[in-house]
């Protein structure tokens, strides 16, 4: 009997240097497969995602993708987008219109921008999103489940659902961020108080640091089975709309670090187009792995 393999790419994601990103196991070809195979093979490659790419059914798409954690489905999520988007065009396909990709998901469609052709960078429109501020009352909890005494509370504390759900908490600085070590008992409990899986946690930088913010994804709970994820589209495409809504925007565009406690180096550019009303979350992929993936 004729063994079966299908195309697979496995993509480091937020850098353009090997191992300094977030990996993404990315399968081809994948229609035939269902929903039990798919979470088979996410939770063989024991990435934190691990996505499947699929004809769309949208006429406006360009393709459509599944995105399965080792335990799960996720709607929509950031660093499984670019990454995809980047080994799609890399593997030779061609988009509708050049320079802009739609990309059909459980989330509905999420536009695509080209942001530089030749190293194959691409930047996603952040999907809408639900805040809930935290709570007053839950803000001694807060502290003592990051046990530290710098969070910022001149920026409420909130919960942003865009597709995964995060507590979005800013600290005093970049330093105080990287420093964090939460007690992983209580931060379910406190996360779970406006419906989030995690926190992320982020703080400036000096104005002469390696970004404009680093960013903290940490223990993310409901069953994804993740400690702290290296770098983060969804929770980046958060903090850029709660920046906006709570009037701390820094500027037309700003960068995130993110990965530094995981020695991991993640960076990630944020845009606003307010003409447009779209913020545009981007950063560089580069592949590690091309080849194939035998199926059962």
């Amino acid at each position: 009997m004729q063994e079966k393999t299908v195309r697979f790419k496995q993509v480091d994601v937020f850098t353009s240097v090997p191992f300094k990103g977030n990996p993404l196991a990315v399968v081809f070809d994948a229609d035939g497969l269902d929903t039990v195979q798919m979470q088979a093979i996410a939770r063989w490659t024991n990435l934190s995602e691990t996505t499947f790419l699929l004809k769309p059914t949208d006429p406006s798409a360009d393709y459509r993708v599944r995105i399965f954690t080792t335990r799960g489905e996720l709607p929509f999520a950031g660093h499984p987008t670019l990454g995809t988007a980047h080994a799609w065009r890399e593997a030779g396909n061609q988009p509708k219109q050049a320079g802009r990709m739609v990309q059909q998901c459980a989330a509905g469609l999420i536009e695509m921008m080209e942001e530089d052709s030749q190293r194959n960078v691409w930047a996603f429109a952040a999907p809408p999103a639900r805040v809930t501020p935290l709570a007053e009352s839950e803000y001694p909890a807060l502290a003592q489940t990051l046990r530290s005494d710098a969070i910022d509370y001149t920026a409420q504390p909130c919960g942003v659902d865009n597709g995964p759900k995060w507590l979005v908490v800013r600290m005093n600085s970049a330093r105080a961020c990287l420093a964090l070590e939460p007690d992983a008992a209580l931060l379910e409990r406190v996360a779970k108080t406006v419906g989030a899986h995690g926190i992320a946690a982020y703080g400036p930088h000096d104005p002469n640091g390696p970004a404009t913010f680093e960013l903290r994804c940490l223990m993310m709970g409901g069953g994804l089975g993740i400690g702290e994820d290296p770098v983060t589209g969804s929770a980046n495409a958060a903090l850029a709309g709660l920046l906006t809504q709570q009037s701390r925007r820094p500027g037309a565009q700003y960068t995130v670090r993110q990965g530094t406690a995981l020695g991991r180096a993640g960076d990630v550019s944020i845009r606003y187009d307010d003409a447009a009303d779209k913020i545009w979350i981007g950063g560089a992929s580069v592949t590690i792995v091309d080849g194939t993936f035998r199926l059962p």
